[in-house]
């Protein structure tokens, strides 16, 4: 451990050595690791700071937008000297002050169809926070043809749901774990789920929500419990209820199902 942690590395980390199942292989496994972060709002504030706190290597931080004043009812990553700046700056600046160990790349642009696979490529896992299905949907299908993990969640003005993704990788029975197409075929119809601006949004509900996209994709970096791969947890801010429902693979998703097997076996 003193070859891999200085000693100032050994006590900020202090209570991740002696917890059981992550201990110094644990922490190696975090600092090794290298974690692309879309969208630096409402999940992607709290996600950061728990990922950086938790001595994450390296973070990558993408989003384009800038703080606004109705920001910072929620994304405690910034403060009211931040507004009018860069959120993807802003944050790494923030890391810099939790915790020096970590190196962060902002990335102040939007993904889309002609960059996202190269980012995402570059990166070790993927934790997506993005606030519309458009990038959701283009994240996950990057994801699955890079082959990185992906872990997702969303909230709306009093829910939260959460689960992470492996569609390239085969479940314990043999069949190919889900997309993100498998839980959600088609995205709703424009003006059906309306936008936070709109319905409003807890401000705690998402650092909860971002805590626990932290927690799970620490989970997958040191690889302890069981994580929610064909899961999708579902959080009620309104009766404070907890619920994890299974979901499984579509055999007529395009991106692993039956008939995309079929091409790929036949190309």
């Amino acid at each position: 451990m003193d070859a891999m942690f200085s000693s100032e590395e050994i006590e900020r980390y202090a209570r991740h050595l002696v917890l059981r199942d992550v201990g110094g292989p644990g922490q190696q496994k975090l600092k090794a690791a290298r974690v692309l972060v879309i969208g630096a709002g409402g999940l992607g504030a709290p996600l950061i700071q728990y990922l950086a706190a938790a001595g994450v290597g390296e973070l990558g931080i993408v989003d384009d937008d800038h703080v606004s004043l109705s920001n910072l009812q929620r994304q405690v990553l910034y403060g009211t000297g931040d507004v009018g700046r860069s959120k993807a700056e802003c944050a790494a600046e923030a890391v810099a002050r939790l915790n020096p160990h970590v190196k962060v790349t902002p990335y102040g642009f939007r993904l889309d169809a002609d960059n996202s696979r190269r980012l995402i490529a570059d990166w070790g896992i993927v934790a997506d926070g993005s606030d519309n299905f458009a990038t959701r949907y283009l994240v996950s299908d990057a994801c699955f043809y890079e082959q990185r993990p992906l872990v997702t969640a969303a909230i709306g003005a009093f829910d939260g749901s959460l689960t992470t993704l492996r569609p390239y990788e085969t479940s314990s029975s043999g069949a190919p774990n889900p997309t993100y197409r498998c839980l959600f075929p088609e995205p709703p119809p424009p003006g059906t789920v309306p936008a936070c601006a709109e319905a409003g949004v807890l401000g705690a509900l998402a650092g909860l929500v971002g805590a626990l996209m932290a927690l799970e994709v620490i989970r997958e970096i040191v690889g302890f419990g069981e994580n929610l791969v064909g899961r999708l947890l579902l959080i009620d801010a309104l009766t404070m209820r907890f619920e994890t429902i299974g979901y499984g693979w579509d055999p007529g998703n395009p991106l692993n199902g039956a008939q995309a097997q079929d091409q790929r076996r036949l190309a």
